[in-house]
Parts: C-alpha cells; structure tokens; sequence
C-alpha cells in the first residue's frame, strides 16, 4: 500500500489545527486507499506539548491513519541514530543544522523529511500550526485531494485529470514533483502594517526582496503582490494547471513534494529566516519538473503571539535575515533557472551535486550589497518610528553578526547537501518511531 506523510510542524498552541489536519488524513486514507502517516514534530514548551498530547489522544480513530506526534527529544532520537548510521565526520554539526537550537523552517521540514523516509512514505505534505481549511456547501476543501491524485505520476497522465494544461510537451514523461496552493485572506500582520503606515516605505522595504535588474514595472507588481498569497476570494470550484509551478503562487502551509526530490535536497538550515524553506520550488522550476498549481488555498489568520512586541520584533529579525539571503538566493535561483535539464542526470533525478557547487559558489558574493540592505531597512524603519525604531535599534546593534550569518546559512546549507543522500539512506534503518 502507497504509504504517504502528511507533516505539521509546530512550536505553539495550535489543538484545533492537529484535529482538522487529521480530518483531512482521513479523507486522503479514505478517498485514494493509501496509509497517511500524520506527523506531528512539536518544539512547543511543555505544558503546550501536553495540550496537543491530549488533541492526539481525542482524535477518533481513522482506517489507513497512523499519528506520530514527536516532541524535541524523540526527535533528536530519530536524528542520532541516523547520523550514526550514516557515519557523518562532525555528527554534532549535522545534528546541529538539522535540530537548530533556534528557529529554522527549513530544519523542521528536513526532520519531516527524514522521518518520512524511516516510515517508508513516498511523498510529504506540509501544512502549519496557523493552517485552516475553506469550506463548501458546509464541508473542507483538502488540498491533499489534489497533492495525492498527481504526485509522482507521470505529467502525461496526470493531464486528463486537471483543469487545463500549460506544460510543455517536452516535460510531459518526466513524474509530477510538487503539488501546492497559496492561502487566502489577511497579508502577513507584520509587513500589513508597514504598509499601512507609509505605502512608500513599504515599497522601498519589499522592494529589497526582488531581484536586481527587474523592470520597474515588474519591480511595482512582484512587491504589489507579495506577502498575499491567493487574495481573498472564497473557494467555488476547483480549478487545476498542470504546469511549471512559480515558486511565487505557492505557500509552505499547502505544499505536497515528492519523494524523488527532497530525498536528494534538503532544505535550508538557516535559522530565523523566513522564506528559506521554499528552496526546493524553485529548484523543482529551476529543474524543469513537472507540477499542479491548484485553488484549494488555505486559510491565513494571525495568533496573538504573532500580534504581541515580542512576537513582532522575533519576526522582525527573521525578515531583515530573509532580506540579508535574498541575494545569495537569487543567484543560486537564477543560475539554476539557467541550468535547467542539466540540473538532472540521465535518469531524470535532481543532482545534488551540482545543487551544491551553485549554493556554494554563492558564498563568494560581495558582501556590500548586504550591508547595503540593512543601510536601507535601518533607514525605513526609524522613518516609522515607534516600534519600528527599537527593531532598526536591535537590528543595528547586531549587523555584523547578520552579515556573518547570511554568508554561514549558505554554506551551512552545501555542507548538509553534500551530507544528505548517506543521511537519508540511513534512515531507513531507524526503528521504533512512536
């Protein structure tokens, strides 16, 4: 039996997403006769742990669902003995990237990915701790329907089974790698309010997320369209594209990738980083493989956590180090892009090889640019004033040490690349996960 994970990776409160994502486990298991691991990796504070503890024990019971729900330790289990196994040179280093001690949202889906393979599942859908569902005629709309109609199947067979095509032919043999929506409804809190504010400033902040180069009229639309996703129309219909996925159509809270790729490439272990982990979309565009775009976006909404001070300078500091990655990442994307089929090798499988030389090749970047970038968000920022000043305050007080982190988290990411197939390989030795 196809054997497939469906992954929610978690460091707060979130008992009401664990029971709509096992509903949506269920009609996978139901609908397509597959087994649904539902994992659940939780890095939350004890007394939430026990809180979702206690939504997995209520769980009703599900033909063809599994639930494994694990804490940090039975994590860094799963991990030592993996990279035992695999015999790595620096086991701590390893560990390190792929349990950080700080926030990474590329770490916490590479352990998902890990797992994924000692249970023997073919594909991993993601979803987040602030996920919900749209609904119609009174029932869920589960982006794990379309994820397991087209996802490692061949592009051709897959056509019949989609709204409309738009891949071209000569990618037609190759298997579907990746299958994602967005989300619908409010933009992210944190850049909502920039806007807000002075819709200059935020042209001027989005704006050092774009590539250099672009048109000014393309420049206005990606920074008019970023930060959100799908808009805000509600679900009527499905509608379903067989095509070349943009990286920028899709949301890490509704993505389903095959096996075939994250089991050559991980993600990301950059810590407080948003963005990182959408590596492997542009790897799969960049490779020219296959995917379905579809319309069953999930539904945004901020926890309070996210609208506190605390909160709001944490992520604050994730976004300047997203600014800080864009550079190094948008030349891997573009040299990639410019790769295209020979990213593959004959066989058709993603070669982590030469994913590696361009992640590390990046790191020779000039660092100007960078500083450059933080000049300019320092300046926005006390533009602002209020607490945007204090976050201009906390991000000066540590410049330095971004700088220094942008240029480690690439090549942190080329060493973890390098060590990735011996690491995956040994998992399948791992026993005994709860």
């Amino acid at each position: 039996m196809r054997r497939v994970c469906l992954t929610l990776p978690t460091h707060r409160a979130c008992a009401e997403t664990i029971a709509a994502v096992a509903e949506e486990a269920a009609h996978g298991a139901a609908h397509f006769g597959v087994e649904v691991r539902f994992l659940i990796l939780d890095s939350s504070d004890a007394a939430v742990r026990a809180e979702h503890r206690a939504a997995v024990r209520a769980l009703p019971p599900a033909p063809g669902v599994v639930v494994h729900h694990l804490d940090e330790t039975g994590q860094r289990a799963v991990l030592r003995e993996a990279i035992a196994a695999c015999g790595a040179g620096s086991p701590e280093r390893l560990l390190d990237l792929m349990l950080p001690s700080r926030v990474s949202y590329g770490a916490c889906t590479n352990r998902a990915f890990l797992v994924a393979e000692a249970l023997g599942c073919s594909s991993v859908h993601r979803r987040d701790s602030d996920s919900r569902y749209q609904y119609l005629d009174g029932k869920p709309v589960f982006p794990l329907h379309h994820e397991l109609a087209a996802l490692g199947r061949r592009a051709a067979d897959v056509a019949g089974l989609v709204t409309r095509s738009r891949l071209d032919p000569a990618c037609a043999d190759r298997p579907v790698a990746v299958v994602g929506g967005s989300f619908v409804g409010e933009m992210s809190v944190d850049v909502a309010e920039i806007r807000r504010l002075d819709p200059a400033v935020y042209g001027e902040v989005v704006g050092l997320s774009i590539p250099d180069g672009y048109p000014e009229i393309w420049r206005a639309n990606l920074i008019e369209e970023s930060f959100r996703g799908a808009g805000t129309a509600a679900f009527t219909a499905d509608r379903t594209t067989l095509t070349a996925v943009s990286p920028t159509r899709v949301d890490m809270c509704n993505v389903g990738f095959d096996r075939e790729v994250y089991g050559r490439v991980p993600l990301p272990p950059a810590t407080d980083t948003i963005g990182s982990d959408y590596f492997l979309l542009h790897l799969v565009h960049g490779a020219r493989l296959p995917g379905v775009l579809h319309n069953r976006h999930i539904v945004n909404y901020h926890t309070g956590e996210r609208r506190s001070d605390q909160g709001f300078l944490a992520y604050q500091l994730r976004f300047a180090k997203f600014l800080l990655s864009a550079g190094y990442f948008h030349t891997v994307y573009a040299r990639m892009a410019a790769a295209g089929d020979t990213l593959l090798d004959g066989a058709g499988h993603v070669r982590a090889s030469a994913v590696a030389e361009l992640v590390r090749d990046s790191t020779r970047l000039d660092p100007a640019g960078n500083a450059e970038r933080l000049d300019v968000l320092d300046r926005s920022y006390r533009k602002l004033g209020g607490r945007y000043a204090e976050a201009a305050d906390l991000l000066a007080a540590r410049a330095g040490q971004l700088l220094d982190e942008a240029r480690q988290d690439m090549a942190d990411f080329a060493l973890l690349i390098d060590a990735w197939a011996p690491l995956v390989h040994a998992t399948h030795s791992v026993k005994g996960i709860a």
